[in-house]
Order: C-alpha cells, then structure tokens, then sequence
C-alpha cells in the first residue's frame, strides 16, 4: 500500500499511471481481492469428459476464496456397451481390430489372385493355356471384364458346359470301378473336380498334357498350405499330452449312472480305451469312426498318470474349430506314414473310401512343404515329357515377361530352372514380414545424431528386446536392488509388531547381494517361496511362513530366463556349462532372437555349430526351440550400459566400464562443484559417497539422476502460451504412441476440450483433475476391480435381501430365526458366499429367491446403506466386538448399543474403506475416542466399561487383543495391520499419494504444460492437482451435492411410478423428502449416478472446488510427520463441527465453498447440454505409395497416381453371402389374367379343359359361358379366383438364400417355410418324423449323422449326397457386392448401426377446402453403400426424394433436436435459451422411423420400459411425433447452442 502511495506521489504530473493507481488503492479499499483464477476441473472416463470452470480470488495474504461457477459441461464419446464392459474387465482391443482382420483377409485375397495373374501370363508365353481360356485373358493375365472362365470347363456352340478333360475323367472312373464295381449303380455319379487328385498322383508317374498340367499348376494357387514360422505351432505341456484321434466305437454300454435327464454310457474304442459320454439318447455309434482330442495326465517324470483303479487319466472331447492345429499334425503324420504325398494321399483314400466328403474331411490345412515337394517331383518328371520345360531361351522370355525393368532378379533367375521358378518364385514365394520397429518405443535418454543434407538429425534409439542377455541382468539387478524381507509379526520394544522389514538380517552386506544376485542368475524365475528357502538365508521351512517378501506373494518373478533357456538345450545337446560365455551366450540369443523362418534357423545354428566345434545334437537341441518373446523393456541398449555400470556390486562392478561424461557428473557431485544438471536431491542422496566407488549398487532412480538428470520426467519441459500450441502438438501427435486406443482417444478429446475452454474463459490458473479407475489402471488391474465389483454387488444384494426379511417377518424364511442365537452360526455358513468369490458367477439360487419376493411390490422396509454395512462387519468379525471379545447378539446389532467405529480414526486419518471399520460397543467406541485400536488397547487394558442397564464388559488385555487379532483375522491382512497399528506410519499415506501409473503420468504432463510457471522444471505442475474418486465421494456428501443429484433425476423416477402405476421408484428420505430408490430386485448392476451423462459435469465442479488443502486433508498428506499444516490445522481451518444425534456425537464436514453453492450446483447442471463427440466419417481418400528407385539410385516412396484409392471407415455389410433364388409360389387371379398364360394355373384338370378352348378357338366371353354352364362340373371352381403360379423374381419381391450348417433349431415349421431345396426338405421332413419331430434328438450331431446314413431310404430310394449344410431363404432387401461379374450375383445385409442419415423431407401444398399453404414432412433412412456411392461424387449423403424435393435437413446417431412449442412453430421462430425438457438426441433410425431419448440420458433405469420396449421413443410423453416437428440444433464441444 505504501509503495502504491509512493508511486502516486512520483508520477502525480503522469496522468494515465496516476488514473491507474488511484483506481487500485479505491479497490484495496473495497476489498483486498486483487487476483482473480480460475480454475478447470476435469473428470475424465473411459469415454467421457467433465469439466467445469471455477472463478477464484486470492487477497494479498494469498487466501484464496470461490466465488461462481463459470462454466460447465459434458463431453461424450459414444462407445457400445460391449467396448466399455470389454474394457473395464481387461480386455481392451482397439476399435478398429474387427476391421484390421477382415483387411488381412482381403489381402490374402488379392495375393492369391496377383499369383495367379503373374502364373497366367507365364503360362501363357510357354503356350499351356487351352485357346478358348486365354482368348480371354488380357496382357497382365486378367480375365476380360464380364468373363470369368474354368480352365476344366469350355462352352460349346449350343451354350453347354464340357468337362474338358474326358479321358483322364474316363480313366479314373475305370480305376474307381476296378475297386469299387457297384459303386455307379442307382444313379450315383462321380464329381469331375475329383479328376484333379487322379491327374497329381498320374503326374508323378506318366505324362500329362500341357493344359493338365496347366490345371494342377493353377490348383496349388488355390490351395498351398500353410507356412508356419517359428512359435506358431502348439507349445508342449510337459503335464499333459493332446493329441487329436479318429478311432472306431467297438461296442457301447449303459452304464447306469444317470445326469439328470442324461444316461452316461461306457464307449469302447478299438484300441482297447473307455470313453464316458452323457447323452439324453440313445448312441447308435457301434462301428462308426468317432473324431477326438485326447488329452492325457503325465506324471514330473513324462509317465502316464493313472487313478485310483489304475486306469490312465484321459479324458475326451469334439474337435473344435481352435484344434486345427492338433488336426494338423494328425493329417501330416498320416502323409508322412502312407509315405505318399498329398495328392496322391487324397486320391486314394477316395478310391477306398468314396463316401466321405473331401473339404474338410481329406483336404485340411498343413504345411507349405508337402505341398511344395510334391509339386517339385510333379515338374521334375514332367520334364522328362515336355521339352519347353527344359527350355532355356523359354525360360528367359518367361522372367522377361514378369521382371522387364529388374535386371537383378533376372540375373538370378536366369541360373534356375523352370521348377525353381514356377514354385520358388510363383506359386510359393512369400515376402519377409515387415520390421515392426517402428512400434517399439523409444528409449527415453539415447538418441542417435547424423547428418542428412547438411542438418543435424536427433533420433532416439530404440529399447531393446527383454530376452536380451543384459536386460536380464538390469532386472535381475533392479529386483535385488528392490527386494525387502518383512516379518509377519515381531515384538519390538515390548509391542507386537506386523511386517517388520527384517532385509538387513539376511542381506547383511555387498557380499551377501552379490551372493543373491548369482543365485539368481543362474534360475529362470522365482517366488517367495524359493527365495525364502535360499540357503544362507538359514530360514527353515517350518519357519517360512512367518516372513514374506514385498512382491506379489503367489506370484513368480522372473530371472535370467534366456540364460535358464539357453542353459537348457545345451544340456540336452550334451554340452557343458563353461561354454557358455557372456559373448557365446549373446551370438546365440540373436540367432534365436532375430531369425523366425525355420530353414534359415537351422542354417545359422549350423554355421554357430562349425564355428565353435559342436555337433549335431547342438543344432537338433535347438531347432525347435520356441521364439523369444517380442517385448521390450524401457531402455535402450546403450543406455542400460551406462546404468549397469552403477548398478553392479562386488566384483560385477568394474570402474572403467563408467562412460567419462557420467564420470564427471560424478566428481562434480563429489567435490561439490555446482552444476545446474546436478539437483540437490542428488547431491544429498550422495552426501556420504566419498569417492568413484561408492557409486555402485545404487536403485535405479539414482542411477538415472546421476547419468541423465532424471528418473520419470519428461525429457522436454514444455509450456503451451496459447490454444494454438495445443493444435500443434495434436498435429504431431503419434497415433498408436499410448498403445491404448481407447485412453488415447480420450486424452487427445480432453486436449481439445480444454483448448476450446481456453478460448472460451480466458487463460487457466489451476487445473484440477480426477481420472477414472478404468483410464489409469493397467488391463489385468481393470480386470481384478470389475471383479471385486461385481462380487461386491452379489454380497450386497445377498445381505439386503435378508435384512430386508428380518425387518418384514411376514416374508417368512424357513430355518432362519434372526433373533435366535443358536441360529447365528446357521448364518454364518449361509453367508459363506459372500466372501468365497462369486465374481463369475450368476446370482445364486437362494438369493433370486429371496428377490423374487420382493417383485409384489408390498415390502415394508428396506435395510438402509448403514444397516447392510453392520451385517457385513458382523460376519467379519465372527459376531464379537473386537476390543471386548463380547458376542454381537443379532437382535441388538441394528440398535444404538453398537456402532460402526474406525479403526484409524477420521480426524486424524482419512479411511472410510471396509478395511478400517469394526463395529462394537458404543460406550467402548466412546471411551476409545481419538486413539488407535492398539494405542486404545494399550492405554485401557483390562478396564471395565459400563454398557447400561447395569451391563458391564472388561476391555481386552494387550495379550488377548493380539491373540484374538491373529484368530480372527488371519484371511484379512490389511484390517489386521490396522488393528495393530500403534501410530500411522508414513507409508500408509505414501501408498496413496504415489500414483505411478503410466497413464496417469502422462496425462499429469500434458495438462500441466498449460498452467506451468516460468521456470519449473518437474514434469508435473505445482498447479495441477489430481483428485481421486474417494476426494470427491467424501465432497460431495458433505456439501450437499447427493441431494442436488437426486432432485436433478427425481423426474425420471416419478414418471416410472406412473407407468408402474405404483411408488416402487421412489421412497421418503429421514428428512422427509422424496428421493430416487430401485426395487430390490432391480437392483443388480443400477447406480443412480450413471443414468444421466450430467454427473460427468457434477463431479467436474466438485473436482474444481477441491483445494490442494482439501486433498491433502482427505488423502491424509496432512497426517504426515512434518507435514507444512497439521491434520487439525486443516480440520478447523476447511471443516465445521456438525451434530449428528441428540446424545452429543458429532463429526467435521468440509464447509462449502461459497454459501449458495448447492444451488448454484443445480442452475448449472441443469442449464447443460450435453455435447456428443461424432463420427460420421463413411470414406475418405487414401494415398499408396510405392517404393521407387530415383534418378541417383536411391529407394524412395512414391505416391500413387492413378486412379482413386478410397478407405471406407464404418462397416458396409454383415459377413453372410446371400444368392438372389427365384421361388415357385401361389397367387388367385381373374379368369382374363389366367388365360394369358394358363401353364402357370394350379389346378390340372382345370388347365387342361382350358387350353382345350383355347385350342378351338373360344374367346374369354365363350370360355366363362362355358364353364357357367357346366358349374355342376366345375363347382370348385370360382373364375374370379383362379390359382396360377408365379416366380418371385417377376414381383418386386425378392427373396435370398445362404447355407446354414444343420441344428437343433430346425423345427418342422422352419423347414417347411424356410428350406430352398424342395427334395432336401422332404428329407429332413422323413428324419423329423422318425424321430417323433424332436429336432434336439433329430439333427443332433448323432442325430444328422443316422440320417446320412439312412438317406437313400429317406430319399424314397434314390441315392442322395450327405447333407451337413442347407439353403435357407427369407424375404429381405439385400444389396449387391458389386457390379461386375460373379460379385453382382452375390448379395448382402447391410451391418447393425449403418444407418448414419436419417433423411428429413418436406413438402408444401395448398389445402383446398382453407387455402393454407400446408407442410408435410416425409422420411428416410439412406443405406450406407448408397451414402458411399454419393460421397465418392462429392455429392451430399442423402439424395432428393421421389418428388426431387432435397431434404430439409439430414439427423444421425447423437445428433441433438429440439420440439419447438406450437407457439415457436406457428411464430417459426425460437426463443433462447431453448428449454432443456424439450431436446432429444437421436439414436437410429430405421426406414422412415426415427428413435430418439433425451438428451440427458445415458442409461435406461428400468430396461425395455421406461422408455418402450426398445429402450428409445417416437412420440413424447404427450403422444407427438418428435420426427414431425423436431428442428436440429448443433452443439459444439463445450455444450454451446446454435440452430443448423
């Protein structure tokens, strides 16, 4: 102030400085705020965005006070249900997964017909082609458009099809007669396909044509096997062996055991084995081949596990689509067996068996190499019968044909022969997998530099592989570096202590780390037992369970697992462990590393092998060794060098191995020399090094201070001065970088946001932020708490649901006296599920009983939140009070003689978890007030406490407490540590404060380059604070902010009362109010917060409000020993004592932020509107590039040209192929419409005698004299509806078929209505009736396998194929794949949630009776391969309607509207601000309907009733068609509104 007076004084001739400082000192005397903040505060979700904007202002003593709301919103990314539910339990897959996949298939595709083109125009040069086949190809082996010719097949002059090769057709039914002699008779006939088999078993033999050749040629296109790489085959289990069996059933037996409905049955195989199997029908399996996957038991030796009676332990089941792999190997070694190969394997096991099916049964996925080495000994005899594949010059202008500019690869192929080229360089060749570098993270302090085109380029180095040999050994160091040994239990100063850390009476100096570190060198893993078992430890086993170390218990850890694995196979392959050395052991490692091709493994094995003098045993031990794992750890090579060296202890650590940049650092810190690179943490963590070699066995954040500055910080501190920086970082954002696409997604949507709120409200001060437990929590961890969940809400609802009968005891439950002591141990076991983990399960039997109850609506009283959590705490405590030892009687737990006491109390640190409460006496609660429940036990041992009524109970002595701790709560070690606590240590608080998860860091960074100061250099600002959802919870109830909630949501509630016509939703709070509530039985999975997307907003205020002294206070910072305020500093300075009950208890509530807050709270919340983020991006235009070799010879990508390339982003259609069919059906026409084609009348009789009329020559007039006068004749005859049958393909209605695998589902009424193939149908209608129309027994697997059997009979005695599969057809709109050749014959259903555009039309006309100009309104949704087509043109997504009106307007998913009043519509104005009641958001559309909810609603309270049955609405409350008068409106991303 006397400076101001000063400066007057100065500057009073100055009239702008003296305006200036006259108007402050007028303001200091009206009120000492001179600095205004503002603070954002964030919410952030898995798929939403809270914020809110709080204006602040600080006096000149630095005391901050809230003043207002300033803004607030929601912001919403639109996930399905299944995205979120996946990504909460763990398994979080991108997006865009679904769509990667089907691309691969695509992909294959295109590779396979680019193989056949490049063989086409090779075949075509050496002349192999049938003429009439490469007349229609082109130059670049493409079939000519509209043509897609069968080299098998030519068209003769008539239009019919002719198997081109007949005579080898001839010969193989020859052969098949020779074997088979009755195998032709009743009709049956041989597929020509099956020529191809007999042409590869003759063409290893005898010569073949030029055009078979051709055709076996072009079928290895199709079919190649599969080239499996290192790792990719199934990894043994050393405790069980699987393998895949097909085996004949000898003989099958009752065996009198019954499974409910089901007879188990004894199954005897024809290699002596016993088969128990269930079935509810008889198995008419005796001398049928049965498909298995065996799995059988193996002992630690690799013996036959065997049971009681000492038969072997196997147990069987189906083959499943994921056993391919076990088939795979069967189907190989039965090649490798018969000695044949694979087309000659298959052409004789039809010649012997001819009944069974090829696809599938014969032809199976294997490996590349038998189809390669078949089709080399094919080529290799061939030659000895054409001449052109001993060509040289032929061969010349083939590799000219394919490689005209590449000089190289001609070169090479040029010392080839034509076997080589056609199977190596054609059919079989397949690219190098990319490198996938560029997905490995950068290592966060090396770089490499070089020079490109005269400027210095930085790239950071990547981290490297985990497997590698010193990364193991960093681990292995950071492990020991880490490890501690805790005491369960010591008695230290005369007081029982728990997990006493006892590292240093094990680990006693260097000698004994280096010691560990060896023995742990030489394992593959780890666990607690293991280690506490180490020998020199001298722990024995009786002993061990009284320690633990401070890793997961049951959980293993990791060693030196490539050196366990290396060490492995060495021993196998007989070589000793002195060979391996550190250099040896790394060569070898990269061998197994880098190398994923088999031959090309076996070859550097054995170049390995000669160069240090082993043997083959060496390669054969480690040709099949599996891959190492592609993952990698945090640093780069380079820099885990530089780390190590500091790391390693003993005769491991070796000066030299110190880089001399870190060597400086080094004598910097030790003599002191001040160095800005240097921070003082490090030089007081270093104060007692006295030379170069006390640097070592240091942790790793130290080490990492020493050689680079930093630990976890960000590498560049950045600050962003405007919303522009926040672009430009988004700019160069790196997509995939967090490697968690969701996360990712929600992060740069907050970015945007804050931006936009940054333009909006000015400059931000402080941000505030609280980050959901989904966002921060690694997969496994989401997974664990959606669990514990889940778990948690099945207790719940088991516990309310027989409190709820306790308090209603006309709801009688038999044998349960709640007020009977004998019956208190009854209730203990009934309530064992509630903490026996019943997370993956349904609800169990007897509590859906129990709910099912409740449904009648006339319960009289539900349990309240407190009364359920003293049951609980009941049951936890085996029914006795925890200081006293005194049984609970239950009659008396619900009354004011026990209370729910924390075991820490509140004031002095904040708990309100189920771990620090009991429950017991509420005179012992009183008396042990303030203090701990070991400190009260201490200072009142054995003191008797007055209960009333004259009830006395003695406290516990510290002896009987201990004892009493360790028996009852020897399953729950964290309410057992608390029990024991004789004061609060500091790493109870570190616990919470050290969020080190990556998100969270990463999140914490960005935020805080907005509101970082000039000068700051950690990675996190002072002025980003992070709240956690226990803050909040813990504000929001004190501030009043559950009852603004409620009254917010209320509407929803009272509305469902109406239509319930009852008072289910909604009950009367003990203050009088009325409030939201659900039925019990409604319960499961509702919480009342998550049904409006307005809460995101509501928790965004509160985070906002939460002052760091408010957090430090609930995150107990301020119960730290030396912390700045005190815990009571902080109680007095932010809370109010508030009285709680007549008697005199009382507890601290924060105060609120400004006097009306509450209300201010509700203004905002309900003045928002929701903001959608949307996704409507169907197409965009892509670039390819390709590499290209430029004037200088350099390889350089080039973009694509020609043509347009384009990348549909949403999902056209379904996977199902549909065909076009056209149906034979019945309709009634008049006589006159008969007559013009009267082969199409039903009736025979009646269509004869009509074309016989005809025949004469009567016209229609003589036709019906006619058969009105001979009606004693044709009776049943009506001539006004005479039956004729029609196709549907001359109807607009069209129907579509595709092949369904045969089930269960396939009742009479779906056969009949839905089965395309009329003499299928009569088929499956036999069956069904042999079985007594039971579809379960009838096309059961057994089932459909006794119809084929029987199928001649079935088919009244002619011979028909086995019937796996059948068409079915419905009546549909389908769309064509596309619109050239077999593609627009083929046609399918547009995917769920394609219709994007709802199309909105209108229409004016004049009303003739008024005269009024009257507006109608028509609709449609537009198909998405319509909106392609039209987006591709550069045209608007919906097209004008019928009439060519263009649309008024277009809506999609999440698009808002709003229902102007009659008064706004008859005005065609509106009036701002718009009423919130009144807007709705889309949510689909369906032909020319319109589903909407309000905009508010983020879930349905009851589903498929509070709003239809599918959860949306056409008509409002009030029965409007919201379509019809709806008007869009558009909302930005901060909830701001404008009319579109």
């Amino acid at each position: 102030m006397i400076c101001f007076n000063l400066i007057l004084q100065i500057y009073k001739n100055n009239l702008i400085i003296s305006i200036f400082c006259t108007h402050f000192l007028s303001l200091k005397k009206l009120d000492k705020s001179i600095i205004m903040k503002k603070i954002l505060g964030l919410d952030l979700g898995t798929n939403s965005i809270g914020w809110a904007v709080i204006n602040s202002s600080v006096d000149i003593e630095g005391k901050e006070q809230l003043k207002k709301i300033s803004a607030s919103g929601s912001r919403i990314i639109p996930m399905d249900a299944a995205t979120l539910g996946d990504f909460d339990k763990g398994n979080s897959k991108s997006q865009t997964a679904e769509r990667t996949r089907l691309r691969g298939v695509r992909r294959l595709l295109e590779r396979s017909l680019l193989r056949r083109e490049r063989l086409l125009r090779v075949l075509s040069v050496m002349e192999f082609l049938p003429e009439y086949y490469a007349s229609q190809l082109n130059r670049y082996g493409k079939f000519i458009s509209g043509t897609e010719p069968k080299l098998a097949w030519y068209k003769t002059s008539d239009g019919r099809y002719t198997f081109l090769f007949q005579d080898s057709f001839s010969e193989m039914l020859s052969d098949f007669q020779s074997h088979h002699p009755q195998l032709l008779e009743g009709g049956k006939k041989i597929p020509y396909d099956w020529t191809l088999y007999y042409l590869r078993k003759k063409a290893l033999f005898e010569k073949v044509t030029k055009e078979e050749l051709a055709w076996i040629l072009l079928s290895f296109n199709q079919k190649r096997g599969y080239y499996q790489l290192r790792g990719e085959e199934e990894q043994e289990d050393d405790k069980k062996q699987v393998k895949y069996y097909a085996l004949k059933v000898v003989s099958v037996e009752d065996s009198g055991d019954r499974k409910g409905k089901d007879i188990w049955y004894n199954v005897y195989l024809e290699n002596g084995w016993k088969y128990r199997r269930a079935s509810s029908i008889p198995l008419d399996w005796v001398g049928k081949i049965k498909e298995f996957v065996v799995t059988t038991e193996l002992d630690d030796t690799g013996n036959l596990k065997k049971d009681k009676d000492g038969e072997v332990k196997r147990s069987f089941r189906a083959p499943k689509e994921d056993d391919w792999g076990l088939l795979k190997a069967k189907t190989q070694e039965q090649i490798d067996q018969s000695g044949k190969t694979v087309g000659a394997y298959i052409y004789d096991s039809l010649l012997d068996t001819p009944e069974q099916k090829i696809r599938g049964k014969l032809v199976r996925t294997i490996e590349r190499r038998y189809y390669k080495d078949e089709l080399y000994r094919i080529l290799k005899k061939q030659q000895e019968f054409h001449s052109e594949l001993r060509d040289s010059s032929l061969l010349a202008a083939c590799i000219e044909e394919l490689y005209p500019h590449n000089e190289v690869h001609r070169n090479i192929l040029y010392t080839q022969d034509f076997a080589y080229f056609l199977v190596e360089d054609i059919l079989f060749y397949q690219r190098p997998l990319k490198s996938k570098k560029s997905l490995i993270d950068d290592c966060p302090y090396e770089s490499r530099v070089y020079k490109k085109e005269g400027a210095l380029c930085n790239v950071p180095l990547k981290c490297v592989a985990k497997s590698h040999p010193l990364y193991q050994e960093f681990r292995l160091w950071q492990f020991i570096s880490n490890l501690r040994i805790y005491q369960r239990e010591k008695t230290v100063d005369g007081s029982l202590k728990t997990d006493v850390d006892v590292t240093g009476d094990f680990l006693k100096d260097e000698n004994g780390y280096v010691a560990l570190f060896e023995w742990l060198y030489e394992r593959k893993n780890v666990d607690q037992k293991a280690l506490l078992g180490y020998k020199p430890f001298g722990i024995n086993k009786k002993e061990q369970t009284a320690y633990r170390w401070n890793y997961v218990e049951d959980k293993s850890y990791p060693c030196n697992e490539t050196r366990a694995i290396i060490k492995a196979r060495l021993e196998k392959a007989g070589v000793k462990d002195s060979f391996l050395t550190k250099e040896r052991e790394e060569a070898l490692w990269h061998i197994l590393y880098s190398i994923s091709d088999k031959q090309e493994l076996l070859k550097a094995l054995a170049t390995f092998s000669d160069k240090h003098g082993l043997d083959n045993a060496f390669v054969e031990a480690f040709a099949k060794i599996p891959p190492f794992e592609k993952s990698y750890g945090a640093y780069s090579l380079k820099a885990l060098k530089k780390l190590l060296s500091l790391m390693r202890m003993g005769k491991y650590w070796n000066q030299n191995a110190i880089d001399g940049k870190t060597c400086e650092r080094i004598e910097k810190i030790l003599t002191g020399e001040y160095d800005e690179t240097i921070r003082n943490r490090v030089r007081e963590k270093a104060m007692h090094f006295t030379d170069l070699s006390s640097f070592r066995g240091l942790p790793l954040w130290l080490a990492s201070y020493v050689v680079y500055d930093r630990h976890s910080e960000a590498k560049d501190i950045a600050k962003w001065k405007t919303p522009e920086d926040i672009n430009v970082f988004l700019r160069g954002f790196k997509q995939h970088s967090l490697r968690n696409p969701i996360v990712e997604q929600v992060i740069t949507e907050t970015l945007r946001t804050v931006r936009d709120i940054w333009k909006k409200e000015g400059q931000i001060d402080e941000i505030h932020v609280e980050l959901g437990r989904e966002m921060k929590n690694p997969a496994d961890k989401r997974k664990q708490i959606t669990a514990q969940i889940l778990e948690n809400e099945y207790t719940n609802l088991r516990v309310k649901a027989l409190l709820t009968e306790f308090m209603n005891p006309e709801f009688e439950i038999e044998n349960v006296r709640p007020y009977s002591p004998s019956q208190q141990e009854i209730l203990r076991i009934y309530e064992d599920g509630v903490f026996a983990g019943i997370s993956d399960k349904e609800i169990p039997e007897d509590i859906a009983s129990i709910l099912k109850k409740f449904k009648d609506s006339d319960v009289k009283k539900y349990p309240s939140r407190s009364e359920v959590l003293r049951y609980k705490l009941w049951l936890d405590q085996r029914y006795r009070s925890p200081y006293t030892g005194r049984m609970i009687p239950l009659g008396k737990l619900f009354t004011a003689e026990y209370e729910i006491e924390h075991i820490i109390p509140q004031s002095r640190y904040f708990d309100d978890s189920f771990t620090n409460k009991v429950i017991c006496e509420s005179a012992v609660n009183k008396l042990k007030g303030n203090l701990l429940g070991y400190e009260f036990i201490k200072k009142h041992s054995g003191q008797i406490v007055e209960l009333g009524r004259g009830d006395v109970v003695p406290v516990f002595t510290v002896e009987q407490y201990e004892r009493f701790v360790k028996e009852s709560y020897f399953n729950n070690a964290k309410k057992k540590e608390k029990l024991l606590l004789e004061e609060i240590p500091d790493s109870f608080i570190e616990r919470q404060l050290n969020d080190s998860r990556y998100i969270s860091k990463v999140v914490k960074s960005l935020l805080s380059n907005i509101v970082r100061e000039e000068g700051e250099q950690d990675a996190v600002s002072k002025n980003v604070i992070v709240c956690t959802g226990k803050v909040t919870d813990r504000l929001k109830k004190d501030w009043g902010i559950q009852d603004v909630w409620n009254r917010i949501i209320l509407p929803r509630f009272l509305r469902l009362n109406e239509l319930t016509d009852s008072s289910d939703y909604t009950i009367m709070s003990t203050n009088g109010n009325i409030i939201p509530a659900m039925p019990l039985h409604l319960q499961r999975g509702f919480n009342k917060k998550r049904i409006d997307h307005r809460h995101h907003a509501m928790d965004a205020i509160v985070i906002a409000c939460a002052s760091r002294n408010i957090v430090n206070y609930l995150n107990n910072a301020s119960a730290k020993k030396g912390a700045k305020i005190s815990r009571y500093d902080l109680q007095y300075l932010l809370c109010d004592k508030v009285k709680t009950d007549a008697a005199g208890n009382y507890k601290w509530m924060l105060r609120k932020p400004w006097e009306t807050f509450t209300q201010d709270v509700y203004a905002a919340l309900m003045d928002i509107v929701v903001s959608f983020k949307q996704n409507l991006r169907v197409i965009n235009r892509t670039t390819n590039y390709y590499q290209h070799y430029n004037t200088e010879g350099k390889k350089i990508m080039v973009p694509q040209a020609k043509g347009d390339s384009w990348a549909i982003r949403k999902p056209m259609h379904k996977d199902t192929v549909y065909g076009e069919i056209n149906l034979r059906k019945i309709k009634t026409v008049s006589l006159k419409e008969a007559v013009k084609n009267p082969l199409r009348i039903v009736d025979k009789s009646f269509k004869h005698k009509l074309q016989e009329l005809l025949h004469t020559g009567y016209n229609l007039k003589a036709i019906t004299n006619y058969f009105e006068n001979n009606k004693d004749v044709w009776a049943d005859i009506n001539l006004k509806k005479i039956s004729v049958y029609y196709f549907t393909k001359e109807t607009n209605e069209r129907y579509f078929a595709t092949r369904k695998a045969l089930g269960t589902s396939f009742m009479r009424s779906k056969i009949e209505e839905e089965i395309a193939d009329t003499g299928i149908q009569k088929i499956l209608l036999n069956h069904l009736q042999d079985n007594d129309n039971n579809a379960e027994i009838a096309f059961s697997p057994d089932g459909i396998e006794r119809m084929n059997q029987n199928i001649v009979a079935l088919n009244e005695g002619r011979w028909h194929q086995p019937i796996y599969k059948v068409r079915v057809y419905e009546k549909a709109d389908k769309f064509p794949i596309g619109e050239k050749g077999s593609k627009s014959a083929k046609f399918v259903e547009a995917a769920k949630g394609t219709n994007l555009f709802f199309a909105v039309y209108e229409s004016v006309s004049e009303d003739k009776k008024t005269g009024e100009l009257v507006r109608k309104r028509t609709f449609a949704s537009i198909p998405l391969n319509l909106v392609i087509e039209r987006q591709k043109k550069g045209l608007p997504s919906a097209p004008a309607d019928a009439n060519g009106n263009l649309p008024i307007f277009v809506l999609s998913p999440n698009d808002l509207v709003y229902l102007p009043t009659e008064e706004e519509r008859k005005n065609n104005t509106f009036s701002f601000p718009l009423n919130r009641g009144r807007i709705y958001k889309m949510v689909s559309c369906s032909e020319n309907r319109l589903f909407l909810v309000p905009f508010y609603v983020a879930s349905i309270i009851r589903d498929k009733y509070e709003y239809t049955s599918k959860n949306k609405i056409e008509l409002t409350d009030d029965k409007l068609s919201i379509k019809e008068i709806c008007w869009p409106i558009k909302v930005d991303r901060l909830g701001n509104i404008t009319l579109k």
